[in-house]
């Protein structure tokens, strides 16, 4: 395993986190490591990066290992052009896990992020010790506002010649638009914890409600409020009710 220091940044009175780079298969990737403890995987979503864990890393780093990867094609990631398809990017992950050896993390994704870690459940359970969903894609199509709201921000860097910070999202002949998998749920057999805000822009509260009924093993918390990143906009909420949850045997 190649990885090397680059740098620290402070992210709490009490601790801080490292940023580095390790080698996974073709690409060299750039993740966040904070704490000592069993290892925990974070995902971030499709318009963000890692710096977006920065705050649950510094709750929970006195009892958890904490990595967070910039995804292919974002943050300080490498970066096709011609985008990358949702096989790419569970590919990426998968990648990562073993160039970190970690044993059974646990995987806490956001929206992409969610979806990517839905995938490396259904495919290798046994690796997964356990799984938080946060208002992830997968359970239900994108809102018609989630459409407006994507293209009117793509649209609007586009007028003002900006560079788009997120990459193609490419679909497979015959893969869903929307990477749908409520048909694989009831196959989880891995303990999950879903988490929502109650008015998301762009996934609805349904999709959620859906899945924990279809998931053998699953919770669900949904906060009050608008938006789609919970554990951003109640970060006391959301890191308390993370730590209990995997403290929990």
């Amino acid at each position: 395993m190649a990885n090397y220091y680059q740098n620290s940044i402070d992210f709490s009175p009490e601790g801080r986190t490292q940023s580095l780079q390790v080698r996974v298969g073709d690409h060299q990737a750039h993740y966040l490591k904070a704490g000592t403890g069993p290892p925990v995987v974070l995902l971030h979503g499709g318009a963000s990066n890692s710096h977006d864990w920065l705050g649950t890393m510094a709750a929970l780093s006195t009892s958890y290992s904490l990595y967070a990867p910039d995804l292919i094609g974002f943050g300080q990631g490498s970066i096709d052009n011609s985008g990358y398809y949702l096989s790419d990017f569970v590919e990426f992950a998968l990648g990562f896990i073993q160039a970190m050896r970690l044993d059974s993390p646990v995987l806490v994704g956001h929206s992409l992020g969610g979806r990517i870690c839905l995938e490396i459940a259904f495919r290798h359970p046994k690796m997964v010790r356990r799984l938080i969903l946060i208002d992830t894609a997968g359970f239900s199509r994108l809102t018609r506002w989630g459409l407006f709201l994507g293209a009117t921000a793509w649209s609007v860097r586009k007028i003002l010649r900006r560079t788009q910070p997120y990459p193609r999202f490419l679909k497979k002949e015959g893969e869903d638009k929307d990477w749908l998998c409520l048909e694989e749920l009831p196959t989880l057999n891995v303990p999950t914890l879903i988490v929502w805000n109650r008015r998301d822009p762009y996934y609805s509260v349904d999709g959620a409600i859906r899945a924990k009924e279809l998931i053998p093993q699953a919770r669900l918390e949904v906060f009050q409020g608008f938006g789609h990143a919970p554990h951003l906009q109640k970060k006391d909420l959301f890191n308390s009710l993370l730590l209990s949850f995997m403290d929990h045997e």
